[in-house]
Parts: C-alpha cells; structure tokens; sequence
C-alpha cells in the first residue's frame, strides 16, 4: 500500500519490496477488483497479435504483443480496471508458457545435435551469459536488471526472463526493460541476420546453426531460419538445445546468489529454483517418454505460443516511456552489446567446429 509523509509523494513497493518511483503503479491487489476486464483486454490484444502475424508473417505475434501493451499503456488505456488481469496474464501466463515450452524439448534434440553442436550452444551460452554481465557492471546498470537482460539474450528471450526473475531480486521495471531489449534485438534479427548470410559465407544449415545458437526467442528463430530455405530444422534443433540449459542456469545462479549474499543480509533467499521451472524440467521429461501423441504435443505448442502473446501484452503495459528514459539508457546499450556478443560468438562457434 501506498505510504505518505506530509512532503513527500506516495511511494510504492512492488513484490520483491523494493521502493519504487512516484510515477510508477503499485502492484494490483487481487481480491480488490476482477482480473476478467484485463484479461479480456489481453485476450483481444492477443487475437489482434496473431491477426497481424497472418497478415504480414514476418511480424512475430510477440513483438506485436508488446509493442500493442506499451501503447496502450502510455496513451492512457490502461484503465486501473484492466490493472489486476493484465497482471495475471504477465506472471501466470509467462509462467505456464514457461511450463510448456518443456513439451516442445527432449533428450533426442540433444542426440541429434551432436558434440560439435553441444559445444557450440554451451559456449555460446556461457560466454554470453558471463560477458553481459561484466558488460553491466562496468556500464553501471543495476545487478538485478543486468542478470535478467544476461539471461534472456544467452538462453531464450522473455521465457527466460522469467525464469530469472524471482531468483534476480529486482523490480517490475527490471522485468520490463529486460522484456522490451531482448523483444526489440529479437525483432532486428528476423530483418538482419537473413542479409548477413551470404557476406559471411554461411550455407543454409550453418545458418539454421547461427540463428539457433544467437536469437532469443523460439518464434523469434522460427521466423528468421524460414527466411532461408533449408535452414529451419537446424535452427529449432539448436535452439531448443539452448532452451535446456535454461533450469541449470537458474538453479546455479541462485547457489550463487545464495553463497554471496546471507538471508541474514537481506531479509529474503532466491529460491534454488522456481516452481514453474521445476514444472518445466518435469515436461521435457514427459516430453522424452515419446507417450504424447503428436495432436498433443501440436497443441501444447499452440497454447504455449498464445500464452506467452499474452502474457508480453501483460509485460508490455509495463513499460513506461519515462521510466525508460530515466532508468533504460546505460540497459539499451548493454542490450546491443549483448546482441552483438551473442552473435559474434555463435558465428565463431559455428564457423571453427563446422556444426
């Protein structure tokens, strides 16, 4: 709730319990008002996503998800009405799709990538990873948002943010601005990275190697690898081979946060790992039974992929120009440097082990 002095403007806490500007919303109160209003906003912001993907198919359902809840947000839409089902669809939805993005993995995705392959994404991971947040340190962008902007660029984008999230400690605009970088690098990638394959000498399954090892989200992949014939199975290989390493890096950083930084210190542990990552690792394991039938399967991943537009809808009303003008500047460019990094370092893994 909000806490007044008699000079001072009311400030907000978010969850996590970390102060906030005057100018951003308090977190909603469930209980106080019906999540059905915003949810049912969400739910035609959505539909108009996916309607514009079917227009222009180069246009990630995603990235319009976002940009449709940013707007609406800071044109003054975002009635406080909409407040507690917008944010239900940005932390259950992003949570649940989470959950089912482990459907779409296996223990065959790793067989089929091969050693070569294995190290390529490891690398690429870990390299990308630990130098964003070097990067961030010597740039100056807090810890919180430079661990979640490290990890959704190295691993998989907003699912990734997720995940990190809790274990990361930071505020929703934390969230929001690590949600907005990899959402607008993700989108540059889909333009840019077809141009690039011939000046750098990539045959189509390098290609499908490159972009699966470099871009963030799985649609974000998808619809980069189809822009070349020949190089959208490899690409989705790759990447889902990247998503697995998602669960350890969570859990890691979390014995490490937990090591440098006592309960005592703090008032609060980052959990080992999430709730909703455990459910994740538990569906790559039902995954890799091979007893889902492939109806099944299809519509886990249709679900995922509108549960997820959802919840960047949600996300996106979370992003507030003027915080971003005061807080995003030093994240920007630890976001294209990220890019860059992630990139330089899956073409070098690619084009040095041929995978």
């Amino acid at each position: 709730m909000p806490v007044t002095t008699a000079h001072e403007a009311p400030v907000h806490r978010h969850r996590t319990g970390s102060r906030c500007r005057p100018s951003c919303p308090p977190t909603p109160e469930p209980g106080h008002r019906s999540p059905v209003p915003g949810l049912l906003a969400v739910a035609t912001a959505t539909g108009v996503a996916f309607g514009v993907h079917a227009l222009v198919p180069a246009v990630n359902p995603s990235t319009v998800a976002v940009v449709i809840g940013a707007i609406a947000v800071n044109i003054g839409l975002h009635h406080p009405s909409l407040h507690v089902g917008t944010h239900v669809a940005s932390h259950r939805f992003l949570r649940l799709a989470v959950v089912l993005l482990g459907l779409q993995l296996g223990l065959q995705q790793l067989l089929d990538l091969g050693p070569r392959g294995a190290l390529v994404v490891v690398t690429t991971v870990t390299v990308t990873f630990t130098g964003t947040r070097l990067l961030g340190r010597l740039l100056g962008v807090p810890p919180a948002r430079s661990l979640l902007v490290a990890t959704g660029f190295s691993i998989c984008g907003a699912s990734a943010v997720a995940a990190m999230e809790e274990v990361a400690g930071g505020d929703e605009d934390d969230t929001a601005v690590a949600i907005a970088l990899v959402t607008l690098c993700g989108s540059l990638a889909i333009v840019l990275l077809p141009l690039l394959r011939e000046p750098l000498g990539l045959d189509p399954a390098a290609f499908g190697s490159w972009v699966g090892a470099s871009v963030h989200d799985v649609g974000q992949t998808v619809a980069t690898a189809d822009r070349v014939p020949g190089a959208l199975t490899t690409a989705v290989v790759v990447k889902l081979s990247r998503v697995v390493l998602l669960a350890p890096l969570v859990a890691g950083t979390a014995v490490a946060l937990r090591r440098r930084t006592p309960a005592a210190a703090t008032g609060r542990r980052p959990p080992l790992l999430p709730l909703f990552v455990a459910g994740f690792l538990a569906a790559i394991a039902v995954a890799s039974t091979g007893l889902l039938p492939d109806p099944v399967l299809h519509g886990a991943k249709v679900l995922q992929e509108v549960l997820l537009a959802a919840a960047l809808v949600g996300l996106g009303t979370g992003i507030h120009l003027p915080v971003l003008r005061r807080t995003g500047g030093r994240a920007l460019v630890l976001g294209l440097m990220s890019w860059v990094l992630v990139a330089g370092v899956a073409y070098a893994g690619v084009q040095l082990t041929g995978a």
